[in-house]
């Protein structure tokens, strides 16, 4: 299993229509997160600095065709088509990035 923890900004316009958003997530964005071998998925928010903070736990064994095949999925790309107006990336991440990783430096089980 690997543990992910990821954080962007939230833009401060948006943050009531990102709550509402996730708030009604649809049923088929649940089951994508599942068929990719994702569970435990979580997303946090730090308010009033606006960062979000998602958590999830990879069960698979082919994280990055499981990613890449989320990432294929048309209702999938239809929901992030709603979800990225209302995010903004850190400005000291690579430009090629959205979400960053955060490594984990402590567990405790």
């Amino acid at each position: 299993m690997k543990k992910m923890g990821m954080c962007i900004k939230l833009k401060k316009s948006k943050v009531q229509g990102y709550k509402a958003l996730h708030k009604k997530c649809p049923k088929e964005i649940r089951d994508i997160l599942t068929k990719a071998n994702i569970k435990n998925y979580s997303i946090f928010l730090k308010e009033p600095e606006n960062i979000l903070f998602s958590y999830f736990e990879y069960i698979g064994s082919d994280f990055t065709k499981d990613m890449q095949d989320m990432a294929d999925n048309k209702i999938n790309k239809q929901w992030w088509d709603l979800c990225a107006p209302c995010q903004e990336p850190f400005k000291e991440i690579k430009k090629s990035q959205w979400w960053f990783e955060m490594p984990s430096i402590f567990y405790n089980d």
